[in-house]
């Protein structure tokens, strides 16, 4: 039976085209599928909207809730999100988040614009439909399709500035790959609770990205300007002495939550002990981050907050997202 995909345009890459100083949004969503014979060769009914026409880099929290409440409205079998690359991994997240339906919903744009040789954008669109039209991949919530391998949103990271093998989900590995144009899975990941917002998105969170001898004068003034704090820790969570007292503080007026700056592996909880280590902040009052880089840490603190949650919820939704859960369990 002909399965029914709906594809979402937001502009990025894949659509651009070439201007004086740089290529530039130029292809509609129209335009972009009528440049890609191959998709008339798959037994879906593929429904096109342009919902946007941007760089990734201008997309906003409240564009991708009204993404995502649009993408709920719709009868198909699965939907297709098409976008620039720069914050695809943290768009994705944010839709997996907020994503109740079954029907899977998957991310893909494009590293070459269409004027450059060897552009992958054609092959991550078929990719990206094909995924959302397979049965194989419902209740997995939201994904991403880019160079033949399928990624679920919550581990997913842009890897490279250019390679058109940037995506990876280096703690995980992709869940799914496409063999002779046929999407394969190869692994199942169990969804995570989702969440519902209750209030217009406007939490202030802020990301702080911890280097040795970091300046605590960068924290100054936070709490008047800020609901939360990402920070973004060396190792396994650690900060250098002198910013350790800063962010106890921090934690006692909003929520501060501790994630790994190296993109891979978990903020650990009891292995160090040194003032400014994971277990002296996790042991007064910050979050851990567990597997989530910060990036994606952030997204989570920003919608926890706008779903009015307190601390202790949050130290909740981030212990469900985590993927390695609070100290003790």
């Amino acid at each position: 039976m002909t399965a029914h995909v709906t594809a979402f345009f937001l502009g990025g890459t894949i659509g651009m085209a070439g201007h004086q100083g740089g290529v530039v949004s130029r292809l509609d969503a129209a335009q972009l599928v009528d440049s890609v014979p191959a998709l008339g060769d798959l037994d879906v009914h593929l429904e096109v909207r342009d919902f946007l026409r941007v760089p990734s880099a201008s997309l906003s929290f409240e564009d991708i809730v009204e993404l995502t409440t649009a993408a709920g409205g719709c009868a198909a079998d699965g939907i297709v999100v098409v976008q620039g690359t720069d914050t695809l991994e943290e768009t994705a997240f944010l839709i997996d988040l907020l994503w109740t339906g079954d029907s899977p919903v998957v991310v893909t744009g494009a590293m070459r614009n269409p004027s450059m040789a060897g552009a992958d954008g054609p092959a991550n669109l078929v990719a990206a439909v094909t995924v959302a039209a397979s049965p194989a991949f419902r209740g997995l919530g939201a994904l991403v399709a880019f160079d033949d391998q399928v990624h679920a949103a919550r581990f997913v990271r842009k890897t490279h500035s250019t390679s058109t093998a940037t995506f990876a989900s280096p703690d995980a590995g992709p869940i799914g790959l496409m063999v002779e144009g046929r999407p394969v899975r190869l692994v199942s990941v169990g969804r995570r609770p989702v969440h519902r917002l209750t209030r217009t998105p406007g939490a202030r969170v802020a990301l702080h990205v911890v280097t040795m001898d970091d300046d605590a004068d960068a924290l100054s003034g936070l709490v008047a300007r800020c609901d939360g704090l990402v920070v973004a820790g060396l190792g396994v969570g650690h900060v250098p002495e002198s910013l350790a007292d800063v962010l106890v503080d921090l934690a006692r007026a909003m929520p501060v939550v501790l994630a790994s700056r190296t993109g891979a592996g978990p903020v650990l909880a009891t292995t160090y002990g040194f003032v400014g280590s994971e277990s002296f902040l996790l042991g007064h009052g910050l979050i851990s981050a567990g597997l989530l880089h910060p990036y994606k840490a952030r997204v989570l603190l920003k919608l926890a907050l706008d779903c009015g949650y307190d601390t202790d919820r949050i130290r909740t939704a981030f212990a469900d997202a985590s993927g390695v859960g609070s100290p003790g369990t």
